[in-house]
C-alpha cells in the first residue's frame, strides 16, 4: 500500500478541481523525524539499529549485522548440524558480557549438559546460568514464550529442533518486546524451511579453529560471502602450539603425478591386498577308541 498523499503528488492536478498541494520534501527520508528515520530500511541496504545491540564479538561478524551486532526486541536463528557445541563459540562473547553486567542467561534444553568447567574457561560465572531441563518440545516452548514476557533475563538461548513456522512467527511477535536477545537454535536442516525470523546463521566448523558462518537471511542485501571466524575453544588456547593453531598446513600437500612411479605403487598395493588362499574347512574324523 502506498500513501494517499504519495499517490495524490504524483497525479496531476484535474481541471476544474482543487489542487492538492504536497510537500515533496516531506517524503525524503532524511527529512523525516530521527526515530521514523532510523526505522526506515530500504531493501538493497544493510539495516540500521533501531534498538539495542550487542557486539559478537567478530569484527567480520558484526560488519555484516545489521546495527552491528546481535539485534534486541528480535529473534536471531542460529542453525547448527550438531546442536548443542558450535553455539557456545559463536555466542561465547555475548555471553561473557551479560555475565559481566551482573545479568542472568537462560537455557532453555540444551541437547547437553552445560560443562561447568569449560564455562569458567569461556569467563561465564555459573552462578549467572540458569539452565530449564524441558523435554517435549511443547515444554520447550511454553518455557520460551513464558520468559521473554516475562523480560528478566539478559540472553535467552532455546533449542528448539521441532518449532513449527506459525510458533517461530509468535515467537518474534513476542520477542519485539524483550530487551534482551532472544536466541533460538535449531537444526541446519532448517534452513530449506522458511522463517519469520528477521535474522538466520548457519553455523558450521573449519579446519583451522574457525567458524564457518553463513548470514543467509537479514535486512539487508544477499551476503553470498562464507565468514571465517577465528574460534579456538577457550581450554585449548594456553595449550596449542603455533603448528597446532593451524592444523592446515600439517596435511599432506598433492604432489604431481608421475605415471611411472604411480603404476609402481599400484603394483604394490594390489601385492599387498593379496592374500593366501585359506583351505577349505575339513572336519577331522577321530578313529573310535
Amino acid at each position: 500500500m502506498f500513501p494517499a498523499a504519495t499517490l495524490l503528488a504524483d497525479a496531476p492536478p484535474s481541471a476544474g478541481s482543487s489542487a492538492l498541494c504536497v510537500n515533496r520534501s516531506t517524503l525524503v527520508p532524511s527529512a523525516l523525524p530521527a526515530a521514523v528515520s532510523a526505522a526506515l530500511w530500504r531493501g538493497d541496504q544493510l539495516g540500521s539499529a533501531v534498538a539495542r545491540v550487542y557486539p559478537s564479538g567478530f569484527e567480520a561478524l558484526d560488519a555484516v549485522l545489521p546495527g552491528g551486532g546481535w539485534p534486541g526486541h528480535s529473534l536471531t536463528e542460529i542453525l547448527t548440524a550438531h546442536s548443542g557445541t558450535l553455539e557456545w563459540r559463536l555466542l561465547g562473547s555475548l555471553l561473557r558480557d551479560v555475565c559481566a553486567a551482573g545479568r542472568s542467561v537462560v537455557l532453555v534444553g540444551p541437547p547437553r549438559q552445560p560443562h561447568v568447567p569449560g564455562l569458567r574457561l569461556a569467563g561465564l560465572s555459573e552462578k549467572q546460568l540458569v539452565w530449564i531441563q524441558a523435554e517435549t518440545p511443547a515444554e520447550r516452548l511454553w518455557s520460551a514464550e513464558q520468559l521473554i514476557k516475562a523480560n528478566a533475563c539478559g540472553a535467552l538461548i532455546a533449542w528448539l529442533p521441532q518449532v513449527r513456522a506459525e510458533q517461530i512467527r509468535r515467537l518474534q511477535v513476542l520477542a519485539a518486546g524483550c530487551e534482551a536477545p532472544v536466541l533460538v537454535c535449531r537444526p541446519a536442516s532448517a534452513a530449506q524451511e522458511s522463517s519469520a525470523a528477521p535474522l538466520r546463521l548457519l553455523a558450521r566448523t573449519g579446519l583451522d579453529w574457525e567458524l564457518h558462518v553463513e548470514v543467509f537471511k537479514r535486512k539487508g542485501p544477499p551476503l553470498d560471502a562464507t565468514l571465517r571466524l577465528p574460534s579456538v575453544p577457550a581450554g585449548l588456547q594456553s595449550i596449542l602450539t603455533p603448528r597446532l593453531r593451524l592444523p592446515s598446513a600439517l596435511r599432506p600437500r598433492d604432489l604431481p603425478r608421475d605415471p611411472a612411479r604411480v603404476e609402481v605403487i599400484d603394483r604394490e598395493a594390489e601385492h599387498a591386498l593379496v592374500r593366501t588362499p585359506v583351505k577349505p574347512f575339513e572336519r577331522r574324523r577321530t578313529a573310535p577308541h
